[in-house]
């Protein structure tokens, strides 16, 4: 069976802690390269994964013409994402790029017209989008079983260790961008629309340095069509908790853990007095969007969360810091999505343990 080749773009602790262990089960992907500016620390990881080539970011251009891989997975600070995607498009390379899709409307934009110049798919990396349990709440609400869904409320919160380049305003770090992206993407395909409106709020307990250059948490609340409502607060100063629930006219569902991916999905269905409780099991969320990308390179087939999932998201996020910083409600207004994710794009790759982590 041919094998998609990847190029891991940037060696941090997601790729170490989860890109790079989940690909050798996914049968259909490979790792060729890896593109660090830590030299020894990736040949460590290429001995380890059997990787056979390590560049420096000074030589990506360099490895992307060698013709050595078919796609890279970019997971590199958030400024540098679009830079290292539009090479990597232009050499006719597929990118597989890390959420948020870039920092701006125009860099997603010139992101997605590379792609599309180029012929090669461009994915924005939402593992939760082949996560059976995520799945099954999306099909459970689009066959109506707890009536029209009218209310959404979300937290993902956890303490963020000082130093982190997703504290940096450089790189537009910050609870939103992380981790705020989860609930935002998730009520999108949920409510099966695109918000319209939102007002927001950020906090920082004063005196903490790790937040003196983004917030330590967010609040926003999302105007949908049909006169749906959209709530949820993430934070990098509070105590662990990834949660969402969504309130129909008949039921309601609650996903709880719903984000994480070092957690099983556990969700419960009230209907009345009828209570359904369900776990999943812990499945590996990287092999599944891995698998996931590689077999819409093989079968030559867009992926659903393309360039324009991930420009979505983007624009609902810079409408949401707007509203917080000024104190105003803002307009969205995104284009529907041809698709949303659905039940044959579920992936159950068992966890993986073999790892090394620098």
């Amino acid at each position: 069976m041919k094998k998609i080749r990847y190029a891991v773009v940037g060696g941090g602790w997601i790729s170490q802690e989860a890109f790079m262990p989940s690909i050798a089960q996914t049968g259909n992907s490979e790792m060729t390269a890896i593109v660090s500016g830590n030299h020894a620390g990736a040949a460590k990881l290429a001995s380890f994964h059997g990787i056979e080539h390590v560049f420096s970011y000074e030589q990506y251009d360099e490895m992307l013409a060698r013709g050595i891989v078919d796609a890279v997975y970019i997971a590199l600070p958030n400024s540098m994402h679009a830079d290292y995607a539009i090479r990597a498009t232009q050499a006719g390379v597929h990118a597989l790029v890390e959420k948020p899709l870039a920092v701006s409307v125009a860099e997603c934009e010139a992101m997605i017209a590379a792609a599309e110049k180029a012929g090669v798919w461009l994915m924005t990396a939402y593992r939760l989008h082949t996560e059976p349990g995520t799945l099954e709440a999306i099909d459970i609400i689009r066959r109506g079983e707890i009536g029209d869904p009218r209310i959404y409320d979300a937290l993902f919160s956890f303490s963020m260790k000082p130093g982190n380049h997703r504290l940096k305003a450089a790189h537009w770090g910050g609870p939103l961008q992380d981790i705020g992206v989860y609930c935002l993407n998730a009520v999108r395909h949920l409510f099966q629309s695109e918000p319209v409106g939102v007002v927001a709020a950020a906090a920082a307990r004063p005196g903490d340095q790790r937040f003196a250059e983004v917030e330590e948490m967010i609040s926003a609340t999302l105007r949908f069509p049909q006169g749906r409502l959209a709530h949820f607060t993430a934070s990098f100063g509070a105590s662990e908790i990834d949660q969402y629930r969504v309130i129909g006219t008949e039921g309601q569902i609650e996903v709880s853990p719903g984000f994480r991916f070092e957690t099983a999905v556990t969700m419960r269905v009230t209907r009345g007095a009828t209570v359904t409780e369900k776990t999943w099991p812990r499945y590996d969320h990287f092999s599944g969007q891995a698998h996931y990308f590689s077999d819409c390179i093989l079968k030559g087939i867009r992926p659903e969360p393309d360039g324009g999932e991930g420009l979505n998201d983007v624009r609902a996020m810079l409408a949401i810091e707007e509203a917080a910083r000024s104190g105003k409600a803002q307009d969205i207004v995104s284009a529907p999505r041809p698709a949303h994710p659905e039940p044959s794009m579920a992936r159950s790759f068992p966890p993986v343990d073999r790892r090394l982590l620098l």
